[in-house]
Protein backbone atom coordinates (compact mmCIF):
# COMPACT_ATOMS: atom_id res chain seq x y z
CA UNK A 1 0.00 0.00 0.00
CA UNK A 2 0.86 3.30 -0.40
CA UNK A 3 0.27 7.34 0.76
CA UNK A 4 -1.60 9.23 -1.75
CA UNK A 5 -0.53 12.28 -2.57
CA UNK A 6 -2.46 14.94 -0.53
CA UNK A 7 -2.03 17.34 2.30
CA UNK A 8 -2.86 16.65 5.43
CA UNK A 9 -6.12 19.18 5.93
CA UNK A 10 -9.65 18.56 6.71
CA UNK A 11 -10.55 19.63 3.78
CA UNK A 12 -8.23 16.76 2.04
CA UNK A 13 -9.50 14.07 4.19
CA UNK A 14 -13.45 15.12 3.54
CA UNK A 15 -12.24 15.04 -0.04
CA UNK A 16 -10.64 11.53 0.28
CA UNK A 17 -13.48 9.68 2.19
CA UNK A 18 -15.97 11.21 -0.35
CA UNK A 19 -13.08 9.41 -3.49
CA UNK A 20 -13.16 6.49 -1.09
CA UNK A 21 -17.13 6.18 -0.93
CA UNK A 22 -17.26 6.48 -4.47
CA UNK A 23 -14.63 4.07 -5.35
CA UNK A 24 -16.32 1.62 -2.71
CA UNK A 25 -19.59 2.10 -4.77
CA UNK A 26 -17.81 1.54 -7.66
CA UNK A 27 -16.48 -1.84 -6.86
CA UNK A 28 -19.71 -3.03 -5.37
CA UNK A 29 -21.31 -2.59 -9.21
CA UNK A 30 -18.25 -4.08 -10.59
CA UNK A 31 -18.46 -6.79 -8.42
CA UNK A 32 -22.42 -7.43 -9.16
CA UNK A 33 -21.58 -6.98 -12.66
CA UNK A 34 -18.81 -10.09 -12.62
CA UNK A 35 -21.25 -12.44 -10.97
CA UNK A 36 -23.86 -11.54 -14.00
CA UNK A 37 -20.92 -12.32 -16.53
CA UNK A 38 -19.87 -15.61 -14.78
CA UNK A 39 -23.76 -16.60 -14.77
CA UNK A 40 -23.64 -15.38 -18.34
CA UNK A 41 -21.15 -17.35 -19.10
CA UNK A 42 -21.28 -20.55 -17.61
CA UNK A 43 -25.00 -20.81 -19.03
CA UNK A 44 -24.06 -19.59 -22.58
CA UNK A 45 -21.14 -22.02 -22.92
CA UNK A 46 -23.36 -24.89 -21.82
CA UNK A 47 -25.97 -23.87 -24.60
CA UNK A 48 -22.95 -24.39 -26.94
CA UNK A 49 -21.63 -27.32 -25.63
CA UNK A 50 -24.82 -29.47 -26.07
CA UNK A 51 -25.80 -27.71 -29.24
CA UNK A 52 -22.07 -29.07 -30.65
CA UNK A 53 -22.70 -32.00 -29.55
CA UNK A 54 -26.04 -32.28 -31.54
CA UNK A 55 -24.55 -30.38 -34.56
CA UNK A 56 -21.23 -33.11 -34.15
CA UNK A 57 -24.40 -36.08 -34.60
CA UNK A 58 -26.12 -34.87 -37.33
CA UNK A 59 -22.52 -34.18 -38.99
CA UNK A 60 -21.76 -37.90 -38.29
CA UNK A 61 -24.87 -38.98 -39.70
CA UNK A 62 -24.59 -36.61 -42.89
CA UNK A 63 -21.17 -38.04 -43.61
CA UNK A 64 -22.05 -41.50 -43.29
CA UNK A 65 -24.97 -41.41 -45.19
CA UNK A 66 -22.33 -39.78 -47.70
CA UNK A 67 -20.19 -42.64 -47.20
CA UNK A 68 -22.82 -44.52 -47.94
CA UNK A 69 -24.02 -43.40 -51.26
CA UNK A 70 -20.50 -43.21 -52.54
CA UNK A 71 -20.47 -46.69 -51.98
CA UNK A 72 -23.67 -47.27 -53.82
CA UNK A 73 -23.03 -45.01 -57.01
CA UNK A 74 -19.08 -44.50 -56.95
CA UNK A 75 -17.85 -40.84 -56.03
CA UNK A 76 -17.54 -39.48 -60.07
CA UNK A 77 -21.67 -40.31 -60.17
CA UNK A 78 -22.38 -39.03 -57.00
CA UNK A 79 -20.30 -35.70 -57.96
CA UNK A 80 -22.05 -35.06 -61.12
CA UNK A 81 -25.41 -35.78 -59.29
CA UNK A 82 -24.42 -32.81 -57.26
CA UNK A 83 -23.46 -30.77 -59.39
CA UNK A 84 -26.87 -30.20 -60.66
CA UNK A 85 -28.03 -29.58 -56.73
CA UNK A 86 -28.68 -26.69 -54.98
CA UNK A 87 -30.53 -25.51 -51.90
CA UNK A 88 -31.65 -21.82 -51.16
CA UNK A 89 -30.90 -20.80 -47.76
CA UNK A 90 -31.05 -17.16 -45.91
CA UNK A 91 -28.31 -16.12 -42.89
CA UNK A 92 -29.53 -13.43 -40.48
CA UNK A 93 -27.16 -11.44 -38.01
CA UNK A 94 -28.17 -9.68 -35.04
CA UNK A 95 -27.49 -8.33 -31.68
CA UNK A 96 -28.51 -8.58 -27.97
CA UNK A 97 -27.27 -6.30 -25.15
CA UNK A 98 -25.69 -7.49 -22.09
CA UNK A 99 -24.70 -4.43 -19.70
CA UNK A 100 -23.59 -2.57 -22.55
CA UNK A 101 -21.71 -5.39 -24.48
CA UNK A 102 -22.69 -6.57 -28.09
CA UNK A 103 -23.44 -10.35 -28.04
CA UNK A 104 -23.73 -11.68 -31.65
CA UNK A 105 -26.78 -14.13 -32.70
CA UNK A 106 -26.95 -15.99 -36.45
CA UNK A 107 -29.90 -17.59 -37.36
CA UNK A 108 -29.76 -19.57 -40.61
CA UNK A 109 -32.91 -21.30 -42.36
CA UNK A 110 -33.02 -24.04 -45.32
CA UNK A 111 -35.86 -24.76 -48.00
CA UNK A 112 -36.78 -27.89 -47.16
CA UNK A 113 -34.60 -29.98 -49.77
CA UNK A 114 -36.64 -32.83 -50.11
CA UNK A 115 -36.02 -35.52 -52.53
CA UNK A 116 -33.44 -34.25 -55.09
CA UNK A 117 -31.71 -36.75 -56.83
CA UNK A 118 -33.13 -39.35 -59.48
CA UNK A 119 -34.26 -42.93 -58.78
CA UNK A 120 -31.86 -44.55 -61.09
CA UNK A 121 -27.90 -44.04 -61.23
CA UNK A 122 -28.09 -42.29 -57.92
CA UNK A 123 -28.55 -43.90 -54.30
CA UNK A 124 -30.82 -43.25 -51.19
CA UNK A 125 -28.16 -42.76 -49.06
CA UNK A 126 -27.31 -38.97 -50.62
CA UNK A 127 -30.64 -37.29 -50.16
CA UNK A 128 -30.44 -38.52 -46.90
CA UNK A 129 -27.16 -36.94 -46.70
CA UNK A 130 -28.33 -33.99 -48.08
CA UNK A 131 -31.04 -33.89 -45.40
CA UNK A 132 -29.07 -34.28 -42.79
CA UNK A 133 -26.69 -31.53 -43.84
CA UNK A 134 -29.92 -29.27 -44.40
CA UNK A 135 -30.73 -29.72 -40.88
CA UNK A 136 -27.41 -29.03 -39.46
CA UNK A 137 -26.82 -25.68 -40.96
CA UNK A 138 -29.52 -23.54 -38.54
CA UNK A 139 -27.73 -24.99 -35.34
CA UNK A 140 -24.04 -24.57 -37.01
CA UNK A 141 -24.89 -20.92 -37.62
CA UNK A 142 -26.73 -20.81 -33.81
CA UNK A 143 -23.48 -22.17 -32.39
CA UNK A 144 -21.48 -19.88 -33.79
CA UNK A 145 -23.14 -16.83 -32.59
CA UNK A 146 -22.97 -19.16 -29.30
CA UNK A 147 -19.24 -19.71 -29.46
CA UNK A 148 -18.44 -15.77 -30.58
CA UNK A 149 -21.12 -14.64 -27.54
CA UNK A 150 -19.05 -16.99 -25.36
CA UNK A 151 -15.69 -15.11 -26.60
CA UNK A 152 -16.78 -11.64 -25.95
CA UNK A 153 -18.42 -12.69 -22.57
CA UNK A 154 -14.94 -13.86 -21.45
CA UNK A 155 -13.21 -11.25 -22.68
CA UNK A 156 -15.37 -8.69 -21.05
CA UNK A 157 -15.09 -10.48 -17.80
CA UNK A 158 -11.43 -10.42 -17.67
CA UNK A 159 -11.63 -6.90 -17.83
CA UNK A 160 -13.90 -6.48 -15.11
CA UNK A 161 -12.10 -8.96 -12.89
CA UNK A 162 -9.17 -6.57 -13.47
CA UNK A 163 -11.05 -3.87 -12.79
CA UNK A 164 -12.54 -5.42 -9.60
CA UNK A 165 -8.46 -6.62 -8.72
CA UNK A 166 -7.51 -3.04 -8.57
CA UNK A 167 -9.82 -1.37 -6.65
CA UNK A 168 -9.58 -3.99 -4.12
CA UNK A 169 -6.02 -4.60 -3.66
CA UNK A 170 -4.57 -1.34 -4.98
CA UNK A 171 -7.06 1.73 -4.75
CA UNK A 172 -9.39 1.27 -2.19
CA UNK A 173 -6.65 -0.05 0.74
CA UNK A 174 -4.13 3.47 -0.51
CA UNK A 175 -8.04 5.53 0.21
CA UNK A 176 -7.78 3.65 3.34
CA UNK A 177 -4.19 3.99 4.53
CA UNK A 178 -3.70 8.25 3.30
CA UNK A 179 -7.10 8.34 5.47
CA UNK A 180 -5.92 6.84 8.37
CA UNK A 181 -2.47 8.95 8.70
CA UNK A 182 -4.53 12.12 7.51
CA UNK A 183 -6.92 11.55 10.36
CA UNK A 184 -3.90 10.45 12.75
CA UNK A 185 -1.66 13.46 11.62
CA UNK A 186 -4.74 15.97 12.10
CA UNK A 187 -5.59 14.05 16.05
CA UNK A 188 -2.08 14.70 17.19
CA UNK A 189 -1.84 18.07 15.84
CA UNK A 190 -5.00 18.87 18.15
CA UNK A 191 -3.46 17.56 21.11
CA UNK A 192 -0.53 19.15 20.58
CA UNK A 193 -2.49 22.62 20.11
CA UNK A 194 -4.37 21.93 23.29
CA UNK A 195 -1.46 21.27 25.27
CA UNK A 196 0.48 24.21 23.42
CA UNK A 197 -3.60 26.17 24.63
CA UNK A 198 -3.55 24.84 28.17
CA UNK A 199 0.27 26.05 28.82
CA UNK A 200 -0.66 29.27 27.91
CA UNK A 201 -3.31 29.37 30.11
CA UNK A 202 -1.47 28.10 32.71
CA UNK A 203 1.16 30.80 32.05
CA UNK A 204 -1.78 33.38 32.36
CA UNK A 205 -2.95 32.36 35.21
CA UNK A 206 0.07 32.06 36.73
CA UNK A 207 1.33 35.88 35.78
CA UNK A 208 -2.05 36.99 37.01
CA UNK A 209 -1.30 35.51 40.47
CA UNK A 210 2.03 36.89 40.62
CA UNK A 211 0.68 40.63 39.98
CA UNK A 212 -1.82 39.96 42.20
Amino acid sequence: MALLNVAPTKSGLLALRAQLAFAEEGYDLLEQKRQILIFELMRRAALAAGMERKTGEILGRAFAALREAELDVGSAALERSALGQGMDYQVSLSEQRLMGIRLPAAAARAEEPGVRFGLTGTSANADAAMLAFAEVLPLAAELAGLQNTVLRLARELRKTQRRCNALSRTIIPNYRETIRFISGTLEERERESFIILKMIRDRLAAARATDG
